[in-house]
């Protein structure tokens, strides 16, 4: 079957560059969906409860996944990083700094969620950009309004880290990271906790 992807996303950006001027994206005082409503039980023992919501409407569209916590969107005909807020994955293996236990399955995991042409709101806090220039947003995923930050730290892939000003979802992300610590769940039980050499992880795959 003929890839559309690349069609779809040119699609989408034009429809976002209507919408969207510039690097304009929703500011926190637009809420999207309640990030704090309580999940669903686990259907898999172990896995993480389902922390999606209703849809939303996009104002950017994923092109690259770069590693668990930042990507590539195209943002109203503009390609942008981002670097998710609120959380910190591990490093992957061949990235800029040592690789830790869980990089790499944390950004298999956000890739899963977030393929390319996967249609996303971005939502801001204080700060738009950190010392690299990226762009600073909470991801929501828009077919199922999915908090994309709260459910990689829920589902043991990333930990919550904050950062003043931009605290605005620190109690959810806080909350998430208890669940999964609580649970055992991926950086918890394969590799003792976040921040550890990927040398020092035993027989984990990372």
């Amino acid at each position: 079957m003929r890839d559309r992807t690349p069609v779809r996303v040119a699609a989408v950006a034009a429809a976002c560059a209507a919408a969207w001027v510039g690097w304009r994206y929703v500011d926190r005082a637009e809420p999207p969906p309640d990030a704090s409503a309580d999940a669903a039980t686990p259907s898999v023992p172990g896995a993480a409860p389902d922390a999606s919501g209703p849809a939303v409407e996009p104002n950017a569209v994923v092109l690259e996944i770069i590693d668990g916590d930042t990507m590539d969107v195209d943002l109203g005909g503009r390609r942008a990083t981002v670097r998710f807020l609120g959380i910190d994955t591990p490093e992957k293996t061949g990235g800029y700094l040592p690789a830790e236990c869980g990089g790499d399955a944390a950004t298999r995991r956000t890739a899963e969620l977030l393929p390319p042409g996967t249609e996303v709101l971005l939502q801001r806090d204080d700060e738009l950009y950190d010392r690299y220039d990226r762009l600073l947003a909470y991801v929501y995923r828009a077919d199922d309004g999915l908090f994309v930050n709260r459910y990689l730290v829920l589902d043991g892939y990333a930990a919550a880290m904050h950062f003043e000003p931009n605290t605005t979802h620190r109690a959810v992300l806080d909350a998430a990271q208890a669940d999964a610590r609580a649970a055992n769940r991926g950086i918890w039980s394969d590799c003792g906790g976040p921040d550890r050499p990927l040398a020092g992880a035993g027989s984990s795959t990372g």
